[in-house]
């Protein structure tokens, strides 16, 4: 799909065989269906409609974005601060995505953190206060996401 285009348009002003193929990837993503032939049964569409759209045709819930927040944090350099930072992620059980460390200046480094928070045992907002109450943090500031 080279110099590909979006647009975001409602449902209801779209053929129904987008809709279809939509329904069918979500039955394939949640296991209801385990074939494509399977899901494209299901929802009354042939395979090879299926194929030619199903990789341009999403739902806008499907966004891998809505769940996923980048913190930006100030660490002392010291032993072990990062390593508290990446376990307190890890135990509220968010799923870190990427980590970025400059190289500490004047005794402090920046680090930036890209994690997956579906599956976050509290609230983002109590996960933040968590990272802020880390010894050797001086900053936490959640710059995207929820």
């Amino acid at each position: 799909m080279k110099d590909a285009s979006f647009l975001l348009v409602s449902s209801s002003a779209l053929p129904e065989i987008f809709l279809k193929v939509v329904e069918a990837k979500k039955l394939l993503s949640t296991g209801q269906a385990h074939s494509a032939a399977e899901a494209t049964r299901l929802v009354g569409i042939s395979r090879s409609a299926f194929y030619k759209y199903k990789d341009c045709v999403y739902a806008y819930s499907d966004a891998p974005a809505s769940h996923i927040i980048s913190v930006h944090a100030i660490l002392r350099d010291k032993p072990g601060v990062l390593m508290s930072l990446i376990s307190t992620f890890y135990n509220a059980g968010a799923n870190i995505l990427t980590v970025n460390q400059n190289i500490p200046i004047a005794g402090a480094a920046l680090v930036a953190v890209s994690c997956d928070v579906q599956n976050l045992d509290i609230s983002v907002s109590q996960l933040l206060d968590r990272l802020r109450n880390i010894e050797g943090v001086d900053t936490i500031e959640s710059i995207s996401g929820n």
